[in-house]
């Protein structure tokens, strides 16, 4: 069974950086591409940063690009989100999406 548990939310101040990262299990996590959504209250679900099954290709929204970086280690079955200079629009559930599924979420707050 595909499982993603995504940790590394909390609360943070506008400027801030977080590390999100999502541990796979129940499926061969290094041939699969991985992305992080997020949604923010009232609003739409996100795509902000999908890495290929290698790492060696990303793809970022002009909303998120050079702030957000997306990075894997395949050999701990984890993808992870860097996130610089977080502002409050920042502010939503990021989930880790997998082959199949998507994890419970991670809240990332950005607040002063």
């Amino acid at each position: 069974e595909e499982q993603l548990v995504e940790s590394g939310g909390g609360l943070v101040q506008p400027g801030g950086s977080l590390r999100l990262s999502c541990a796979a299990s129940g499926f061969t996590f290094s041939r699969y591409a991985m992305s992080w959504y997020r949604q923010a209250p009232g609003k739409q679900d996100e795509l902000v940063a999908r890495i290929t099954s290698g790492g060696a290709s990303t793809v970022y929204p002009h909303s998120v690009r050079g702030r957000f970086t997306i990075s894997r280690d395949n050999a701990k079955n984890t993808v992870y989100l860097y996130i610089n200079s977080l502002k409050p629009e920042d502010t939503a559930v990021y989930y880790c999406q997998g082959p199949r599924s998507r994890g419970q979420g991670t809240q990332v707050t950005v607040s002063s």
